[in-house]
């Protein structure tokens, strides 16, 4: 395993913090990329004050060796391999096993990787009674999951890992079985039979068979499809601190187990703020083709500020440059949809919107610019991804950056409950009083 390299350097001059006229220094640390943070681990202790960031954007929650991010250059690593050479040629259960265990994997460790990720890849039969219990309409998310809940009781001796081979186990059961459980949720929500995993496929192949073979006619899988498919989990396997990430490791430092942590962050990616932004790039499309309007008069209706139309799919909280990972999706996008869709006019809007915010100062002037939600969802459909599971392919994708930084964070030497502090602004102090003496409401 790799350690995380965060250091606090004895060059580096300590910040200084004047409260009260009283000087207080604090510890600069530096990143192996020249990221620096100042150390504030001990303000309450030695000042009697916290610091106040709502979004938590200024404030770092740990020290991690998975994922480096650059914003402002659009740069994303992992493991410090550019994002971009994972293109061509790449495998979901490669850049998985990277993010877990720190390094490419030799050729004896990813055949053995493939292999669990094949036999683990049936459910416990009484599982699929479990599915019985949700109705027709429950939204796959919330499916997805209880069912990761569930794994834990049909799992119970992976609730303490401690062994490095055991957690191995524990994550490709993970891995394999999640993809399992959103095939069996989708055709439940269609009343279709559950189609078994088949052990002379991969994964992403396995993973579509599941989800639109037929009884005695298998579903076959365009080499083009499982480009795609492996490139939109691959670009999604992890983003450092997210939200759900952010979640997955709260809920760990606890001593939650990986199965109740990662249930955790599928709740947090649920959310329409993180993982449905996708989902929204596809109703907007679908919006301004069904009414007839021209990209450039939607354009212009979202710079109005009196407007309520929003351009989705565009900017990025993190990159303030371009976003590399919807570049990668696009070349894909412009090879997959003209031989599945031919002549897509959703592509056709998307293109001309992209053409659009390139050359018009007010998007240049805001860095608004694609970023990865915006060629997803038009790649998800295409494939045919119904949109209520496009979320549920992003937390496919994710999950192997959730169980690499729940190891990190297990691993770790000196690990604490994560425990944010408040600035309380409630009441003072007040008496209570019996309800004959409150009076009328």
């Amino acid at each position: 395993m790799l350690a995380a390299s965060s250091t606090s350097h004895p060059s580096l001059d300590p910040a200084i913090l004047i409260l009260g006229g009283q000087s207080y220094p604090l510890p600069v640390l530096e990143g192996s990329e020249g990221e620096r943070a100042i150390d504030i681990s001990k303000l309450r202790d030695q000042t009697g004050h916290i610091t106040l960031d709502p979004g938590y954007g200024n404030t770092g929650s740990c020290t991690s060796a998975i994922t480096f991010i650059d914003g402002e250059q659009g740069i994303l690593r992992y493991r410090g391999i550019p994002i971009e050479q994972f293109a061509d040629n790449t495998t979901f259960t490669e850049v998985a096993w990277l993010l877990i265990f720190g390094h490419l994997p030799s050729e004896a460790e990813y055949e053995e990787f493939s292999r669990d990720l094949t036999r683990f890849a049936y459910l416990d039969e009484g599982m699929k009674h479990q599915f019985e219990g949700f109705p027709r309409n429950a939204p796959p998310m919330a499916i997805l999951s209880a069912m990761i809940n569930a794994l834990s009781c049909f799992h119970p001796e992976l609730h303490e890992l401690e062994d490095v081979d055991q957690f191995r186990h524990a994550a490709a059961r993970l891995i394999s079985k999640i993809r399992t459980i959103a095939a069996y949720a989708f055709r439940h929500s269609r009343g279709l039979p559950y189609i078994y995993p088949d052990p002379a496929l991969r994964y992403v192949p396995n993973f579509l068979h599941m989800m639109f073979s037929q009884p005695y006619q298998q579903y076959l899988c365009p080499s083009l499809v499982r480009k795609a498919m492996n490139l939109i989990l691959i670009l999604h396997a992890d983003h450092e601190q997210n939200c759900s990430t952010s979640t997955v490791r709260m809920v760990g430092s606890s001593g939650a187990n990986l199965f109740a942590s990662c249930a955790a962050g599928v709740c947090a990616l649920w959310g329409p703020l993180h993982g449905g932004a996708n989902v929204e790039v596809l109703e907007m499309l679908e919006r301004i083709h069904q009414g007839n309007i021209s990209a450039e008069e939607y354009v212009k209706l979202a710079k109005d500020k009196s407007s309520k139309v929003r351009l989705m799919g565009f900017g990025h909280r993190v990159y303030k440059n371009f976003d590399p990972r919807a570049q990668m999706l696009q070349k894909v996008a412009e090879e997959l949809i003209p031989l599945i869709s031919g002549d897509d006019p959703l592509l056709d809007i998307a293109r001309r919107l992209e053409d659009i915010a390139r050359s018009d100062p007010y998007f240049i002037e805001r860095n608004l610019y694609p970023n990865v939600d915006f060629y997803s969802g038009i790649l998800l459909r295409a494939i045919g991804i119904p949109t209520n599971m496009f979320t549920v392919m992003f937390a496919i994708g994710r999950l192997p950056g959730w169980i690499a930084h729940w190891w990190e964070q297990h691993q770790a030497a000196g690990g604490r409950i994560a425990r944010p502090r408040q600035i309380y602004t409630g009441n003072r102090q007040t008496d209570y009083l019996r309800l004959e003496s409150r009076g009328a409401a």
